[in-house]
């Protein structure tokens, strides 16, 4: 909900809460300003708020105070569990906390430059500090997406597994360890063992985002779409992401749930357009709402959506994937077959996600996508 301009209690509402934090942060040269307040949702009123005013090195303190002022004025009873994770984290460096926040960023863009930039950043991040597990877990992220959607070099499938272990050695309560790990060893077809690993990231941490959403593409691509769906809308209930409800709806599709399926794609395109309002250049999410467009009923308009994507981005191979999605959903077998050629020449493909991708119907029995699933050429 970052930039809208909608009033609090409305958002409150929307998001199930009773009460809201909202403020702002200012930066000049090493100094920080930091503005909260906490809003009740029911009648508007402030309960609490506060300024601070510090040096970048004490960013993480000023996140304690400001969790420990909400405590107190929400009157919450912390067990010694909860307050253990409270103040148990260990806090990086500030330089290599700012690099990790820049690789996130660029990693759930999904685009391969995007990730490969991602990968350079907590690079970085580690140079500076050697014992942040959340920064080796980037890496070994980066480096399991690069091998499953983009040439599945033996250097990233190796790269992921022993960045993902360092993650685990370096801090084994730590989710993002975790959710690398089970991402990383689900690679190799170890399902169980992944699957281990991704429930251990979530009951350490039940708000990651990684953990929910690496857990319900790997029951995707192993084809366990009731699974897939549930941990996909978690995911994208954690964080709002327009991808992970595309996702929620789209393994409904494939459980030829319609209605289901339908309602989903309104919430995914909804979240793809609030997305597209702050990110107008983001190809990949006009492709995702150009196929919801699609199932929807509005086959002009996703058109128009895909072909926009392609002028954003026309030579990238997620992009090229999706487009034969939404050709394939039209019905327009060799734009699709010729746009999937176009992603497996561009690096990008994988069988598995394909086999159950129920936007590819349309060209299943295809003798060239056939081609494509044994061979991938």
């Amino acid at each position: 909900l970052k930039g809208s301009r909608e009033d609090v209690r409305i958002i409150g509402r929307r998001l199930g809460v009773g009460a809201v934090l909202e403020g702002g942060v200012r930066r000049s040269g090493d100094r920080l300003r930091v503005t909260a307040q906490l809003v009740s949702v029911d009648d508007g009123c402030q309960l609490w708020a506060g300024r601070y005013d510090r040096e970048m090195r004490d960013v993480f303190q000023i996140q304690e105070e400001i969790a420990q002022s909400i405590a107190e004025a929400l009157q919450v009873l912390f067990d010694a569990r909860a307050a253990g994770r409270l103040h148990g984290v260990r806090t990086p460096d500030v330089r290599a906390y700012e690099y990790y926040l820049r690789g996130r960023q660029c990693f759930h863009q999904f685009r391969r430059k995007s990730i490969e930039f991602a990968r350079e950043m907590f690079h970085h991040a580690i140079a500076i500090d050697a014992g942040y597990a959340p920064a080796h877990a980037g890496v070994a992220d980066c480096s399991s997406f690069l091998h499953m959607y983009w040439g599945g070099a033996a250097a990233d499938l190796e790269q992921a597994d022993a960045s993902s272990r360092r993650a685990l050695q370096v801090d084994p309560r730590s989710a993002e360890a975790h959710a690398a790990r089970g991402l990383a060893v689900a690679l190799s077809g170890r399902f169980e063992d992944a699957e281990r690993e991704f429930l251990r990231a979530i009951a350490l941490n039940p708000g990651s985002f990684e953990a929910h959403y690496f857990y319900a593409r790997a029951c995707f691509q192993s084809g366990r779409l009731e699974r897939a769906a549930e941990m996909f809308v978690r995911a994208a209930e954690v964080r709002e992401d327009y991808q992970a409800w595309f996702f929620a709806a789209q393994s409904r599709a494939a459980l030829h749930r319609d209605a289901e399926a339908t309602a989903a794609y309104r919430t995914a395109l909804a979240a793809t357009e609030r997305h597209l309002e702050l990110n107008p250049g983001d190809a990949r999410a006009c492709t995702m709402g150009a196929v919801a467009l699609c199932r929807l009923g509005e086959p002009a308009k996703g058109l128009e959506w895909i072909e926009r994507a392609l002028t954003i981005d026309p030579d990238d191979a997620g992009v090229s994937y999706n487009a034969a999605c939404l050709y394939a959903l039209e019905g327009q077998a060799d734009r699709a077959i010729a746009c999937l050629r176009e992603a497996v020449r561009g690096g990008f493909w994988h069988r598995n996600w394909a086999r159950n991708d129920p936007d590819l119907d349309g060209v299943r029995q295809d003798p060239r996508f056939q081609e494509l699933l044994t061979d991938g050429s």
